[in-house]
């Protein structure tokens, strides 16, 4: 079964367009089966009926043009109940209902399956059969698995196949198809779309016109040309290492190169105006497919050789082709299946418009560097056909997380007056620049900055920031093929620390494990965010975390406005230990003659463990700052950078908010400093809450923070006690959300979040 079943999905997935996959699928179950009837209904989501799309036992013409109301028929039954219906005679069903013209009057047996993509049922899959019996168990356990195989590849070639029929007509503008994500930055842009991709990666090669097609083809026989050398001196360099057989694979490659039939067909895609890349890319996964569906596993092995030089050309392809900055005349869209803060690196901030990533999600580190720099975005847009937008016109809704292709004018007029209020929003916010962050009733709340760059000092103190709550040191790491020196993370921390003297700046120790990976340092597990990260790390190689910390306590030298922070804390032994060599490196740094003064110590409370030992940890440290993105991570299970469980991740579950209110009863009378650095802090109805609990200070991006002193200007800390109150007696995020909304509405607040028209449109 397994192996059909993987057959069945590699084909629908190489499909070119809705109908062909559908057919695909009713084909290929009928005679597995050995069904009489194999049919396809899928919703309308305009009319929510079930419409007959494909078919195979039925009268073929009517797929398309006949349909079901949503409680008509035994198809919307299953729908209706979201699992299968099995019967031996469908027609004395009262739910029975006979499409006229279809010829379904002979078939008596039944079974349908719903198919269902993240909790919408999309469609249901149907068998029948002429006899009255009921199907067995297996053929029913057989259809629901391929059901569940199939829904995720049917809603991307549903999307797909909207969109390639389009561009088969020119894609008219007006068409308004909308993609679901999940909000990565506030704000909207709208604009032409870049598709971006990693290096020699086949699988993400976008389709993309070109206008030079003699030149595409010559640089497609040159890259041939280079493999076919490249392939040869490999053989050269290793022959005397090998045996005949071995030798022959060479041969066998070289073959496959000199194989006109693939050349051919790339040149002849090319021709037809598509670009080089798309072209192989096209080719190469066709005859991927064919050989994937052999049944000797010899020539299902070809495949593998079929993608190597698949990459191998495509390289060669890469090194002529621009290099990502000179695709960039003017400010765009950028779309990606999944971006990442290297492709971010290459593009020059001002040429980015918003952002649109396929996988990731809210709390992805994309996702947070966008809103550090203000741009719009939307990630986990699953099914959006991301390869096929390159120079589509799109909005991007980062309030709503939607993406729209081919918009309307109408839509557009519609976006270009919430872009327009965001401009008086932040004209508005301009004029709070210098003034405290201060409730009407005198309460003060200190807004700190999270910063990774150099850059972020002078755009943090633009915007009024009074200090760093949050210096990520893994950034400068990142951006290197080699671990820093001390001496060049000396010059790296006193940007920073210079930048706010006298202000104080929160410097966390080097952070990396989980998501964030240095190219130079890998770390494979198979759980990476319960496994080797953090302060984990650097305390099993003290030579990093001693050369770290010898720098932070240099790089203050004179200015004494240095804060150390540790991450990932689990037990108190790890903080004992990192205290030590703390003070060693004090001392190491004093003995050589810089005017250093010991510095303030901390952790982050961002495991569930170290909400239980706050206060411990309180009576070690002078503060505590609690990262809320892995706090809320690591209390609901929840993977932040999963799409699939995005909805999931809210940072305003009761447990959370529990758990946030736990730690200020733990520590209020420990003498410590208490912070919030997560994106929590910069949320507006997050900074309310975490005011009210009695944390005195919060830590965002630069981005967020003229809109939450907006919002803590305009409310009394006694307003933000009673919202506070109310919610905590909740039970479900949503309720806490919509509770808030109305309660920030009714102090007329919420129009500083956001334009008043996000609300109203999409």
């Amino acid at each position: 079964m397994l192996g059909l079943l993987r057959r069945i999905t590699q084909e629908v997935t190489a499909a070119q367009s809705l109908s062909a996959a559908l057919d695909i699928i009713v084909r290929r179950v009928r005679r597995a089966m050995r069904a009489e009837v194999c049919s396809i209904y899928l919703v309308d989501s305009n009319t929510s009926e079930y419409v007959l799309m494909a078919t195979r036992g039925l009268n073929a013409d009517m797929a398309g043009s006949v349909s079901l109301k949503s409680d008509e028929g035994l198809v919307s039954l299953v729908g209706r109940r979201a699992e299968p219906v099995n019967l031996e005679d469908a027609h004395i069903h009262p739910s029975f209902h006979y499409l006229q013209g279809t010829g379904e009057e002979r078939y008596r047996s039944f079974l349908g399956v719903p198919i269902i993509h993240h909790r919408q049922v999309l469609g249901v899959l149907v068998v029948q059969h002429e006899e009255k019996r009921r199907f067995d168990e297996g053929e029913e356990a057989f259809l629901i698995t391929l059901s569940a195989q199939l829904a995720g590849v049917i809603a991307h070639a549903e999307a797909t196949g909207a969109i390639s029929n389009l561009n088969a007509n020119a894609t008219p503008r007006g068409a308004d198809f909308r993609y679901k994500g999940v909000p990565g930055s506030s704000g909207v842009a709208i604009g032409r779309g870049v598709v971006v991709f990693p290096p020699a990666d086949l699988d993400v090669i976008p389709d993309r016109e070109t206008t030079h097609p003699e030149q595409e083809i010559d640089d497609f026989y040159q890259a041939l040309d280079a493999v076919r050398r490249d392939i040869r001196e490999a053989s050269n360099r290793i022959s005397q290492h090998l045996s005949a057989d071995e030798k022959a694979l060479f041969d066998v490659y070289l073959k496959i190169l000199d194989d006109n039939s693939i050349a051919g067909e790339v040149v002849k895609k090319i021709k037809e105006g598509q670009w080089a890349q798309g072209a192989l890319r096209q080719v190469i996964k066709a005859h991927i497919l064919q050989f994937d569906r052999m049944d000797d596993p010899y020539l299902r092995e070809r495949a593998s050789d079929l993608r190597d030089l698949g990459r191998r050309i495509l390289s060669h392809l890469q090194e002529k082709a621009p290099n990502i900055v000179e695709r960039f005349s003017e400010p765009a869209i950028i779309i990606g299946e999944e971006l990442t803060a290297s492709m971010l690196g290459e593009i020059p901030i001002e040429k980015i418009k918003g952002l649109v990533s396929v996988m990731g999600s809210g709390n992805s580190h994309v996702a947070i560097l966008a809103r550090a720099m203000g741009i719009p975005t939307v990630m986990g847009a699953l099914d959006l056909p991301y390869a096929q937008l390159d120079k589509a016109d799109l909005i991007v809704d980062g309030y709503q997380g939607q993406v729209f292709t081919y918009p309307s004018e109408a839509l557009i007029d519609n976006y270009q007056q919430i872009v327009d209020e965001e401009r008086l929003l932040e004209e508005e916010y301009e004029s709070l620049k210098d003034l405290p962050c201060e409730t009407l009733d005198g309460q003060r709340l200190s807004l700190f900055v999270n910063t990774g760059l150099s850059a972020d000092v002078a755009r943090s103190l633009d915007r009024g920031a009074e200090g760093i709550g949050l210096y990520r040191t893994e950034v400068p790491f990142m951006v290197r093929d080699r671990f820093p020196t001390e001496a060049e993370q000396v010059v790296i921390y006193r940007q920073q620390l210079e930048g706010f003297a006298p202000a104080p700046v929160t410097v966390r120790t080097l952070d990396i494990g989980g998501d964030k990976a240095l190219p130079y340092f890998p770390i494979t597990e198979a759980n990476p965010f319960l496994g080797w990260r953090g302060i984990r790390v650097t305390l099993d190689h003290l030579e990093i975390f001693m050369a770290q910390i010898r720098a932070m306590i240099k790089a203050s030298a004179e200015l004494h406005n240095l804060k150390i922070m540790l991450p990932m804390i689990s037990n108190v032994a790890e903080v004992e230990e990192a205290l030590a060599l703390i003070r060693r490196a004090y001392a190491e740094v004093k003995e050589e003659g810089y005017d250093v003064k010991m510095p303030k110590v901390g952790v982050m409370i961002e495991i569930p463990a170290a909400v239980y030992q706050a206060r411990t940890l309180a009576k070690m440290v002078d503060f505590l700052s609690v990262g809320s993105n892995d706090l809320t991570q690591y209390l609901l299970a929840v993977d932040r950078n999963n799409p699939r469980v995005a909805d999931l991740y809210n940072s305003f579950h009761p447990s959370v908010l529990h758990a946030l209110a736990s730690i200020v009863d733990q520590v209020k009378d420990e003498g410590v400093s208490l912070s919030v650095c997560g994106e929590m802090a910069g949320d507006p109805m997050g900074a309310i809450l975490l005011m009210a609990m009695g944390y005195d200070v919060l830590s965002m991006s630069s981005t967020s923070l003229p809109k939450v002193k907006a919002v803590i200007r305009n409310i009394s800390l006694s307003q933000s006690q009673d919202m506070l109150r109310e919610v905590m007696s909740l039970s479900h995020a949503e309720t806490v959300v919509q509770t808030m909304t109305r309660l920030m509405r009714e102090v007329n607040i919420e129009r500083l979040i956001r334009p008043s028209k996000t609300t109203r449109v999409g």
